[in-house]
């Protein structure tokens, strides 16, 4: 299975975080001076397109890897019902996306393709600094579909419930995979742990008895994913690094409880060292070196293709909550596609982001073909998200993240700053992992640094 997330996680190309941190020096070398109008916040608003006529037009789609594939593959279905749309996939590979619609937006929208894939972490920062870059999907019907997805999505696609500015795709929620071997040699029900409490004393007894850790950090941020899991934390408790205000929060209690967690685990010894990024943590898969993997939907496919062996050793639940009686569901990621706003096909263009989004048959046969779990609920009345898998014990592993879709969760609030507060946030944590700092002393440093950098206001 693979999912878009994998995709840019290859240690020898950076990931789509790594792009999305750098500072605006880099930014501007890699685009010739372009993306100067990017960091500035002044960012040229692209030339007004046309609607065009919604049965014709030449239409160009750009995404990556697997989802690029499965877009492709939905073409010949969408011609039976648009003969007059002609519709393009390029695959522009991740990272390379990011930098060409960066390059194409502060170029006022020149050279851009018409449906442009967009991650969660970049879609606020280009409606921010792009104003115009991306179409409205309103004026197109896409509030049609306001309550088609998974709780919250449509908040973060829409967050001023005026303006579309894209549409939901993938769907990731946190998952607690674990070898259920390892704790059952340690004599511990990893199902019936409840809170993060608890399964720490569990990954102690885990430890002495077989030798393996409980989960694994990049201790010294070598790769902007070290990070994943402290924010899974903070999702948890329905917080993030700013609010819907887009006030800083990186202080808040929400925080600091999040990060003392993983202070607590690596004191005691639960955290080995995944320095290095992707190729790390698929050692440590086959090594057997962390009992418990915290990552989203999309990874049970990971873990089935780098350890067939390990079939039947493997099961997979929420992650238990960081208060008892606490949420166990976070959407962590998710991914979209938006209409260029200068496309003079947006009608065309909006009609096959309608077709491949909105219905339940084309995201049947994307999950069927690249394993990418989708935001429109209908899909899963279909039986692929039901069946038991034998890898993971005869578990029905769709139903397991199905729950979490189905559970209350806020909109998230990225802003066109993640990129500062996730420098700030895995900053913060090489100095908890490594150095035994104080979390809330180092977050607050954190926070006030990052209002210092973007003149928000802080929450606290």
């Amino acid at each position: 299975m693979t999912d878009t997330t994998r995709d840019d996680a290859d240690s020898s190309t950076p990931g789509r975080r790594s792009v999305l941190r750098m500072g605006c020096g880099a930014l501007a070398a890699a685009f010739g001076g372009l993306a100067l109008t990017a960091c500035s916040g002044t960012g040229a608003t692209a030339g007004a397109g046309s609607e065009g006529d919604p049965d014709k037009g030449r239409i160009t789609v750009w995404s990556w890897q697997g989802p690029a594939a499965e877009l492709k593959a939905l073409i010949p279905e969408f011609n039976k019902a648009h003969p007059g749309i002609q519709v393009t996939v390029e695959d522009i590979g991740n990272p390379a996306i990011w930098e060409k619609i960066t390059a194409g937006l502060a170029a006022g929208g020149q050279g851009l393709a018409d449906v442009l894939h967009i991650g969660v972490d970049y879609l606020p920062g280009y409606v921010e600094r792009f104003p115009g870059g991306l179409a409205d999907l309103a004026p197109l019907g896409a509030t049609a579909h306001k309550d088609a997805f998974a709780a919250g999505l449509w908040g973060t696609v829409c967050p001023d419930g005026k303006r579309v500015n894209a549409l939901p795709w993938e769907a990731n929620s946190g998952g607690f995979y674990y070898r259920a071997d390892l704790f059952e040699k340690a004599g511990v029900d990893a199902g019936a742990l409840q809170t993060w409490d608890e399964t720490i004393e569990a990954g102690k007894v885990l430890k002495a008895k077989t030798g393996a850790h409980l989960l694994g950090l990049d201790k010294p941020a070598s790769q902007p994913d070290a990070a994943n899991f402290f924010q899974l934390l903070l999702q948890l408790q329905g917080a993030f690094y700013f609010d819907l205000e887009g006030r800083v929060t990186l202080d808040s209690p929400e925080a600091v409880k999040a990060m003392t967690l993983i202070k607590t685990m690596n004191d005691a010894g639960l955290v080995s060292d995944l320095s290095g990024g992707w190729n790390a943590l698929m050692s440590s898969l086959k090594k057997g070196t962390n009992a418990v993997v915290p990552w989203p939907t999309w990874f049970g496919g990971v873990i089935e293709e780098q350890v067939p062996e390990e079939s039947g050793r493997w099961k997979v639940r929420l992650p238990p909550a960081v208060r008892r009686g606490g949420p166990t569901a976070a959407t962590v990621n998710s991914t979209h596609l938006a209409v260029a706003g200068g496309s003079e096909h947006r009608a065309a263009a909006w009609a096959f982001v309608e077709y491949a989004l909105t219905r339940p048959a084309s995201q049947v046969r994307i999950y069927r073909g690249k394993g990418i779990a989708p935001a429109l609920m209908k899909a899963y009345d279909d039986a692929v998200f039901h069946e038991p898998s034998a890898y993971f014990g005869g578990q029905k592993k769709g139903e397991v993240f199905l729950g979490a879709l189905k559970a209350p969760s806020p909109p998230v609030n990225y802003t066109a700053d993640y990129a500062r507060a996730l420098k700030l946030v895995t900053d913060a944590q090489s100095k908890v992992l490594l150095k035994g700092a104080d979390p809330a002393a180092v977050l607050r440093d954190a926070a006030a640094e990052l209002v210092r950098q973007t003149g928000r206001k802080a929450a606290r």
